[in-house]
This record gives structure tokens, sequence and C-alpha cells, in this order.
């Protein structure tokens, strides 16, 4: 006899009742933790076609993976706007995790930061996007926000280098230099705008910002090189080599095993390099 939903995360099979899992009952308290008590209406809507797939949101995205010790909830909500917004074709996904970013205490101009320091990344399109979603979630909740502004002008290609050591040393420099005997522009525009432009802009530490950047390099699949410069990064700059993990980790709900493996597979790599052998 097939198994029925009889009320979230409760499934009867043969007509007996069962209380929901320890697994579910966790991810609830998280999801709610995170985003409120209406947190589970997306589940609860789904009770009607496919229960299951609700149940599993519950237990795996939140009560196996959310609740994580690594990194906090700030930090898990800034790898999952970078992953949803490279996705490109998550508008209500996207619209629920920004208003989970507002609800664990970052504030909307940090989440309008998180967005347009991933315009290097996922471009222009995606980007005006997620900010598009960003503005429905603010005028829902009545959230008002100041935009962060930055004066333009200035050395930006002096400032984007400067920038562009602290974050990825040497290396960094070494890359837009492979770049001159073929596409020397183009090496350019990566230190005026990406470092001069975006990484040297207030409302996002350099952690955070590395957090988002992976989020969006490991949703897209396709970016082996460039994920091994920014884990390098994310070390660089502080992360520990466990967040670093968790944030491969997180990612798993939103891109899939595949990415998530391919990524580890870039990881491992990067660990050996350095001589991590433990985290």
């Amino acid at each position: 006899m097939a198994a029925t939903l009889t009320s979230p995360g409760v499934a009867a099979a043969d007509g007996a009742d069962r209380e929901p899992s320890k697994r579910y009952t966790r991810g609830a308290a998280r999801m709610k933790e995170i985003a409120g008590e209406d947190a589970l209406a997306t589940v609860e809507a789904l009770e009607d076609i496919a229960p299951d797939l609700g149940r599993f949101v519950v237990e795996f995205a939140y009560g196996d993976v959310h609740v994580r010790p690594g990194l906090d909830v700030r930090q898990r909500q800034l790898v999952t706007l970078g992953a949803l917004t490279a996705a490109g074709d998550t508008a209500p996904q996207l619209r629920f995790h920004i208003g989970a970013a507002l609800y664990v205490g970052l504030d909307a101009a940090q989440v309008v930061e998180a967005l347009i320091h991933l315009v290097p990344f996922v471009g222009f399109p995606r980007t005006l996007n997620a900010v598009a979603a960003a503005r429905t979630v603010f005028e829902e909740r009545g959230v008002r926000i100041d935009p962060i502004e930055v004066e333009p002008g200035g050395n930006r290609y002096a400032r984007g280098e400067a920038k562009l050591r602290e974050v990825d040393g040497e290396h960094g420099i070494e890359v837009i230099a492979s770049l001159n005997d073929m596409a020397p522009d183009l090496g350019r525009y990566i230190v005026e705008f990406a470092f001069g432009d975006i990484y040297t802009r207030p409302g996002l530490d350099l952690r955070q910002r590395q957090l988002v950047t992976l989020g969006a390099l490991i949703a897209f699949g396709d970016t082996a090189p460039q994920q091994k410069v920014h884990f390098n990064a994310a070390l660089r700059v502080g992360l520990s080599p466990r967040q670093v993990i968790e944030t491969v980790i997180q990612t798993v709900p939103y891109t899939g095993f595949p990415r998530a493996l391919n990524a580890v597979g870039v990881l491992r790599e990067v660990f050996e390099e350095r001589g991590i052998r433990s985290v």
C-alpha cells in the first residue's frame, strides 16, 4: 500500500500513523529559525502533488545540511544567494532566501551588495534579475534600503591591482600577466572592474565576498580553474579549511551532488598544494 502524507513530514503506510522523523523536526525548526513561522508554507503547498519532495526539502536541505556546524546562518545565506543567482532561473527560491537573509540579520544593503558582487562571475542579466527579486521582497516586507554608493573615478587599475594582491596574492597578478599576449584588455577589465570597482566596495568583508563567489562558481559547474583561484583566495582572506568545505556542502541542495563533487575535487587539489592534511 502506498504511503500518504497525513501532515507535513508524516507518512502513513498501511493505515498506521507515524510521527515526524527527527530529521524533519530538526529541519522544520531550522527553517523557522532562519525564515520565521511561515517558512514551511512552500513545503506545505506540495502536499497535494509531491509530499515526499516537501519532506526531502525539510529533512535534507535543512535537517541535514543547514544545521551543520562550520558556517553560521548568515554565512550560509550568502553562499545560497550566490548559488541561486548563478542558477539564473530560481526567482521564487531566491525571494525566499533573500527574505531569510534579512531574517537572520543581514541588512538590505548587504543583500544588494552580495548581488552586485556577483556581476563579474554571473554577468549583468542574472544580477539584474536577482536585484528585481530583492526589490519585490523589500516592498512586500516594507524594508527601506539606503543604497551603497561609491564615488566613481580615481586610479581604478592601481586600486584593483592592490585588491587583487590582497585577495589572490602574486598568483592573481600572474593570471593577469598571462593574458598579455592574447587579450590584454580582458586582463585590464578584470583588474579595473572586478577588483577596482567591485571588490573594493564597502558593505561586505572579503570573507563574505568569497562565500558569495564560491556559491556562484560551484553552481555554474564548469568553472574549475576559477574555483581553484577562489578556494585559495578564501583561505588567504581567513576562511578556515572547514568553512571552505562547509561552503561546498551548503551548495548541494541548490546545485546538486555532481557540481558539489566536482568542487570537492578542485578543493582537494588546493589542500594538497597547501599541505592541508586534515580539517
